[in-house]
C-alpha cells in the first residue's frame, strides 16, 4: 500500500492498528493484506488469475494470527469476533474462487469490521500499564 493511499478493503482495521500503540504486527499484516486485496480485486475485475489471488488467504490468516496475539489468545478464542472473522474469510475465499467481485467486496466489509472491533475492544486493556 502506498503510504499516501488510504486503504479500501481494511480501512477500519488499518486505522485501529495505527492508533493502537502496541499493535505494530496487526498494522503490518493489515497493510500487507490490503495490498494483496487490491491486487486480487483488480484480478477479479479483469477476470484473470494473479499471484495476489493465491496469496490472499495466507495474508488474511496472518492478520488473524497477529490480531489474536494482540488481543490475547484466550480473549480471541472466547470472542464472537473470531467467529465473525472466520465466516467473513470463508466468504472472501469463496468469492475469490468463484470470481465474484461483489461478494468479495461485501465479505471484506464484515471481515474488516470484526478485526477492527476486536483491536479497539481490547486496546485500552492491552495498552494500560499493569500496576
Amino acid at each position: 500500500m502506498h503510504p499516501k493511499q488510504e486503504p479500501s478493503f481494511l480501512p477500519l482495521t488499518v486505522g485501529a492498528a495505527r492508533s493502537a500503540e502496541r499493535a505494530g504486527a496487526v498494522r503490518r499484516c493489515a497493510e500487507a493484506a490490503e495490498v494483496t486485496a487490491e491486487g486480487t480485486w483488480a484480478a477479479l475485475l479483469g477476470g484473470c488469475d494473479s499471484a495476489e489471488r493465491k496469496d490472499l488467504p495466507g495474508r488474511l490468516r496472518a492478520l488473524i494470527d497477529a490480531t489474536s496475539g494482540y488481543v490475547g489468545p484466550a480473549w480471541w478464542e472466547a470472542s464472537a469476533h473470531r467467529r465473525r472473522v472466520a465466516e467473513a474469510q470463508l466468504r472472501i475465499n469463496d468469492a475469490v474462487r468463484e470470481g465474484d467481485g461483489a461478494e468479495f467486496a461485501e465479505a471484506f466489509v464484515g471481515y474488516d469490521q470484526a478485526i477492527a472491533t476486536a483491536v479497539v475492544s481490547v486496546r485500552a486493556n492491552v495498552e494500560s500499564p499493569t500496576p
